[in-house]
């Protein structure tokens, strides 16, 4: 799985303020959220790096970097 999509789409959801946490969510659900992240990168195109550099800073903030690296979303 793409960690750029994946870490895209958890901010989306998140920012969604989803009553269900992500892991929680239904397999269509993260689906549709992922297809959110796609279109933002598509759109993004270069500037994708811009965002990426941000959901880490707040990744690390929240302790959500530790899960992700568990989970092999890390480079």
């Amino acid at each position: 799985m793409d960690y750029k999509i994946e870490l895209v789409a958890q901010a989306i959801h998140e920012a969604e303020q989803a009553a269900c946490l992500w892991d929680n969510e239904p397999a269509i659900r993260k689906e549709r959220f992922r297809e959110y992240a796609r279109n933002a990168i598509d759109l993004l195109d270069e500037d994708i790096n811009i965002l990426l550099l941000a959901l880490r800073g707040a990744q690390q903030k929240s302790g959500w970097a530790i899960k992700s690296r568990l989970i092999g979303w890390e480079q």
